[in-house]
């Protein structure tokens, strides 16, 4: 076991990224299950499948979700562990 540190996190990056509301809505849709595909996404979320994907590539860069080829369907997974350690990060200011 030992003492592993943990990779930092982009406080800043979440921060902006869920400055959108739209992103924000997103996330939240994502966070509700354990994973979504992109279509159910699409099907919830009045914008075009480019601006979802752009929203979602911002999502991933950040570390919030992460995105996992299924054949021709993409799956959307939110990552609790990374929004736990924002929050903990934000308490600690």
């Amino acid at each position: 076991m030992g003492n592993r540190r943990k990779a930092a996190i982009d406080v800043q990056g979440i921060n902006r990224a869920l400055g959108d509301p739209r992103r924000f809505e997103i996330l939240q849709q994502i966070a509700r299950g354990c994973s979504v595909a992109c279509s159910e996404l699409r099907e919830q979320t009045p914008i075009t499948p480019a601006t979802l994907s752009h929203h979602l590539k911002e999502l991933e860069a950040v570390g919030l979700v992460s995105l996992a080829r299924n054949g021709k369907f993409v799956d959307v997974t939110f990552r609790r562990e990374i929004w736990q350690r924002y929050l903990e990060a934000l308490q600690s200011l």
